[in-house]
């Protein structure tokens, strides 16, 4: 087998709160997976989970542990911010808020020239990608003269899908770039995502809370809880058939059309609920169960 494009083995994350007890939190423990080449992982747990702030490692953004962050063979785990900007084209990054990603003071040409520039690329050739870049994510030619105030969120995160593929990188993390968006603009993202991926080979670790947007695109996936990762495997039987009780509850919150169909699975997620709690804390246990309180 040949060697994955990235593997995180054993990773955890640590942050230090503020006060004069100076406490650390583990935001992120003993986690390890890996994504192939043209690959989708996603990521998926409820808000909280930690989820972000693996991407946030992978980037750079967050202070690694313990463990170990491999990109393309190499060891990236601790590498100082000069020697990121040198590897920087390899790994890019889409953002949740397609609103605050954005400088508003910038054209979209000048945005989409920024990182083209920054490696040294003429301004003939950046113009010439630009145009390129804007095709390949459904924007007319024309879009690199205005403002990001002028768009629509959905246009706006095409942009910064631009921005991203902007140096050619093979490895996007995507945190939660359509959780932003309408229902019907995401499903349009979303099949950009694919689209491109199909047309260019890059790979996407794409983190989101809904089940539904990472059964739609992954290949596999990881689901996250409290920072730990419970369950890693393919995606359609993580997002149908999952094992852990965590994800079985992440899919059984997913809403259905059918009303009846909908009350048992509510019934089925607040059953498997209070089996988790009475094993979380078997002294509370009872008080999940007693009438008057709400699982």
């Amino acid at each position: 087998m040949s060697e994955a494009l990235l593997s995180v083995e054993g990773l955890s994350v640590d942050f230090r709160s503020g006060g004069l007890g100076r406490r650390s939190f583990r935001a992120v423990d003993d986690a390890s997976f890996h994504i192939d080449r043209g690959e989708t992982l996603g990521l998926v747990g409820e808000s909280g989970s930690g989820k972000s702030t693996i991407g946030r490692a992978i980037l750079g953004l967050a202070p690694v542990s313990e463990g170990s962050i491999r990109f393309r063979g190499q060891d990236i785990t601790h590498l100082s911010r000069a020697q990121r900007r040198k590897s920087a084209g390899g790994i890019q990054v889409v953002f949740q808020d397609p609103y605050s990603s954005l400088n508003p003071s910038m054209t979209i040409g000048e945005i989409l020239a920024e990182p083209l520039v920054a490696r040294g690329d003429r301004r003939t050739g950046a113009m010439e990608k630009i145009s390129t870049l804007l095709r390949q994510v459904g924007l007319p030619a024309d879009a690199r003269s205005r403002y990001p105030r002028q768009f629509s969120g959905g246009q706006r995160q095409r942009i910064a899908i631009a921005r991203a593929l902007a140096l050619e990188p093979e490895l996007i993390v995507c945190d939660e770039p359509v959780s932003a968006l309408d229902l019907t603009t995401q499903a349009i993202v979303l099949d950009l995502f694919i689209d491109i991926q199909r047309r260019t080979g890059v790979s996407y670790l794409f983190v989101s809370h809904d089940l539904a947007v990472i059964r739609h695109i992954s290949h596999r996936v990881a689901v996250m809880r409290r920072g730990e990762l419970v369950e890693v495997g393919d995606g359609d039987q993580v997002t149908s058939r999952p094992e852990h009780p965590y994800a079985q509850r992440l899919l059984l919150a997913s809403p259905v059309s059918d009303p009846a169909e909908q009350e048992q699975r509510r019934a089925e997620r607040h059953r498997l609920l209070a089996e988790q709690r009475s094993v979380d804390s078997p002294v509370s246990a009872s008080a999940v169960q007693s009438p008057g309180v709400r699982p």
